[in-house]
């Protein structure tokens, strides 16, 4: 039943999402069509049978919500697709000069575009918290290791790009990784520093690009360590059969100390079934204690439980965190330049895919989508907004590749026609939406791939 409610609760997002990034997608082409005097006949989002149905008294535009929410469309007056009135015909979309038409194409996905320069101000304007770029464990002998990095530095700058949250930090190593070459990256050490570390052009050509990165350079993200203090014990636990009370704090186990909360329940997990020799300081006082874990199987193994969680001090996270917020004039530079710079990454990672030098992984499909939408709004409104600038950026991206049946496709034919100084013949047009058909269903079906791939693990 759980993973039932899961599922419906990610497709509702999923649906949310779609319809909101199509909505935007589709106006773009409504808006500037009827600005520049075509009449429309149809905006439909979704496919199909339709679900709500309303027709304008005022220009006879059918506005249609579909059944199936994987797409939409905007159909215009066009001779082509059948009778036009001889008094209506300067309204037709085939009748326009070409720089209107190409206006027309373009606009959908300059509108997905917009769309995420418009979250990303927002949220900037607002300001919004995110993880300062600490440096965790550093791996020995990997990449990060052999520049110089350390445990406690603060990535200030990565390139020309600076860093005041993991969130940039991550998208500058990704974006720049791409080029292969030697990477200047600025950092503040533990004692107040700076220094510039090197990583080696050979080391970042073969990296993934995607999050993984940060791991495969042999970095780690800095995290508070939580103290093994009891801040709630379940009523008949193991713990509360040893005798352990909320504000207790676990100071030795079995004759070794305990510093964290993380050594503390390793300690208990591999340990079912077995008493345990506790000391905890309570008040000023020192007692012991013994506690018996509990067995529980958990993925094929059997582990120790007790019943207890931790206290989380409410100064945790002073210090790992970050306000980042900017006026309305730089942020709306700041945002464009983040929306450039993900549609040029994107970009280049598709020519990657294309002429195989990046895996077909970093392709996701509609359950990893989906998949992505239920946990971002799970985490927050903030998170859900990025997650949709980033799927409306993809959008954009997709949109403008020059394949016949998408806007970069008619944005081709347009082009070749104000260089021959005619159009296309209708048999050269039919033959590329063939071409463009198949494109799409087999990137499609290697999406729908590489999620099942993900799901069967």
């Amino acid at each position: 039943m759980q993973n039932l409610t899961g599922f419906l609760s990610y497709a509702g997002y999923f649906i949310v999402a779609l319809g909101v990034l199509i909505a935007v997608h589709e106006f773009g082409h409504f808006w500037v069509a009827r600005r520049l005097g075509v009449k429309v006949l149809r905006f439909s989002i979704g496919f199909g049978r339709p679900l709500l149905r309303h027709t304008a008294r005022s220009d006879g535009t059918e506005y249609i919500l579909a059944t199936v929410p994987l797409g939409g469309y905007v159909k215009m007056l066009d001779e082509r697709e059948g009778d036009v009135p001889t008094d209506q015909r300067h309204l037709a979309f085939n009748r326009q000069t070409l720089w209107k038409r190409c206006a027309i194409v373009a606009a959908g996905p300059l509108f997905n575009f917009a769309f995420a320069i418009a979250v990303f101000w927002g949220l900037l304007v607002a300001g919004e918290t995110g993880d300062r770029p600490l440096v965790g464990e550093v791996t020995s002998r990997s990449a990060a290791a052999a520049a110089g990095f350390a445990q406690g530095d603060e990535i200030l700058q990565v390139g020309d790009r600076r860093t005041p949250t993991w969130e940039s930090a991550v998208f500058a190593l990704m974006a720049e990784a791409l080029d292969g070459e030697d990477l200047a990256v600025r950092v503040r050490d533990a004692a107040g520093q700076e220094a510039v570390h090197h990583l080696a052009g050979s080391a970042l050509a073969s990296l993934p690009e995607n999050p993984a990165i940060l791991s495969a350079l042999g970095l780690s993200q800095a995290r508070p360590l939580l103290p093994a203090v009891i801040g709630e014990v379940v009523p008949g636990g193991a713990a509360d059969a040893g005798g352990l009370l909320a504000g207790d704090r676990v100071i030795e186990a079995d004759g070794e100390a305990v510093a964290t909360w993380q050594a503390w329940v390793d300690l208990v997990r591999q340990h079912p079934e077995r008493a345990l020799r506790v000391r905890v300081q309570r008040g000023e006082a020192e007692l012991d204690l013994t506690i018996t874990p509990r067995r529980q199987e958990e993925q094929g193994q059997s582990v120790g439980k007790i019943g207890a969680a931790v206290a989380v001090p409410e100064t945790l996270f002073e210090g790992y965190r970050t306000l980042v917020r900017l006026g309305p004039v730089d942020a709306l530079g700041a945002a464009t330049a983040k929306t450039l710079d993900m549609s040029w990454l994107m970009l280049r990672v598709v020519g990657r895919m294309v002429t195989g030098q990046s895996s077909v992984n970093n392709l996701s499909g509609p359950i990893s989508i989906a998949e992505t939408a239920g946990k971002t709004a799970g985490y927050g409104l903030s998170a859900f907004l990025k997650f949709l600038a980033v799927v409306s950026i993809s959008l954009g991206v997709l949109n403008l590749l020059p394949i016949p049946v998408l806007d970069g496709g008619h944005l081709l034919y347009f082009l070749i026609e104000g260089v021959k100084g005619s159009p296309l013949s209708e048999r050269a047009q039919e033959q590329g939406m063939r071409i463009g058909i198949a494109l799409l269903a087999g990137l499609m079906t290697l999406a729908f791939y590489v999620d099942i791939s993900r799901l069967l693990g």
